[in-house]
């Protein structure tokens, strides 16, 4: 019988809980995939006598820090002043891009849930910054902040940019990486009952590293 896995908890009060999580699992609960990271996060507050409630979300491929609440009040709160909350992402890229850049457009969604950028402003706007922390000779990784909440919008503008995440099998390249290596990575807001300022940076994980360990890094 295989051993459940247990719940990576970055920070936890009795008002939210900050939790990790891994490439590949869903957020929340759908017909395709079965568990996610709510039903985990769900079944440990439910021994608590806890409830638990979605703040937002992360694509499945995507790893790192997810913020969940623990009563409707503080949900609402985190929602309503969600464009505060400060968030940061690392991922590694296919290629070379600038020392640092913007990429700005309106998203749209086809009928098969593919987004894509469009010049039509009736699309969602999306603007992802992004600054080049090192490269080599076939791979780059990019610290990057986005204005906007988008679904999918670093992976789309990051193939509009030419230099695709490594692992992407939706936006990417078949190149043979099992995990996309694109993680939330920062996360930094005002508790919204305490008022402390909520910092969290879980760094850069191993796998992402280990990718540059060659002699043509620079």
């Amino acid at each position: 019988m295989k051993k459940k896995e247990k719940l990576n908890i970055l920070y936890e009060d009795k008002h939210l809980i900050v939790v990790y999580k891994k490439s590949g699992l869903p957020t929340i609960n759908s017909d395709k995939y079965g568990i996610s990271l709510y039903s985990k996060v769900y079944d440990y507050l439910h021994k608590k006598n806890q409830k638990v409630f979605i703040v937002h979300r992360l694509d499945k491929d995507t790893c790192g820090i997810i913020v969940f609440a623990k009563s409707e009040k503080v949900k609402n709160n985190l929602q309503i002043n969600w464009d505060s909350v400060k968030r940061n992402y690392i991922a590694v890229v296919h290629g070379k891009t600038l020392e640092k850049g913007q990429i700005k457009s309106y998203l749209k969604e086809t009928k098969t849930l593919y987004t894509y950028s469009t010049n039509d402003k009736n699309g969602k706007l999306a603007i992802t910054n992004y600054t080049k922390i090192k490269s080599n000779n076939n791979y780059t990784m990019l610290d990057i902040n986005i204005e906007t909440g988008r679904k999918n919008q670093i992976r789309v503008h990051m193939k509009d940019n030419n230099t695709p995440i490594v692992g992407d099998k939706k936006y990417g390249i078949k190149d043979g990486y099992r995990n996309m290596l694109l993680v939330a990575n920062k996360i930094n807001f005002i508790h919204p009952i305490t008022r402390e300022n909520i910092n969290i940076d879980i760094g850069i994980p191993d796998n992402f590293n280990d990718i540059f360990r060659s002699k043509d890094e620079k």
